[in-house]
């Protein structure tokens, strides 16, 4: 499938500032018109003002360090942004520290489950 870019300026925009992961080539190239609107979308919050770049920064290291994102890629970019704009170290590690939380819901969630059925099984009423 051909695509054509030159209506794609966010997208281009992207890929020249380095921002562009290259994962997403295949969407562009399958639909170029919604990659754009997509990306539009994802960059409204930097772009709209609503959020200043340190927080815009934090955020963003948080989504691309969660366990349901994990690129590194995109890690080491706001991490390096947000240290470019004067955000302590200790900000960034405390914002990775609460994203690491997202992980224990897989404890929080299947560890009460576990004891249950345990219980299940050794109760009088599982012996019949």
């Amino acid at each position: 499938m051909s695509t054509s870019t030159k209506d794609t300026p966010i997208c281009n925009a992207m890929r020249a500032a380095g921002q562009w992961n290259d994962n997403w080539e295949p969407m562009a190239e399958l639909d170029p018109q919604w990659t754009e609107q997509f990306m539009a979308m994802v960059s409204r919050p930097l772009n709209s003002g609503v959020l200043d770049a340190r927080t815009f920064e934090l955020i963003a290291i948080a989504v691309d360090a969660s366990v349901t994102h994990m690129y590194a890629p995109g890690v080491r970019r706001h991490i390096r942004r947000a240290l470019d704009i004067g955000v302590p170290a200790e900000e960034i590690a405390a914002v990775l520290q609460l994203t690491s939380s997202l992980g224990l819901h897989t404890m929080s969630l299947a560890a009460p489950i576990l004891v249950e059925e345990m219980r299940a099984r050794t109760s009088p009423a599982s012996a019949t």
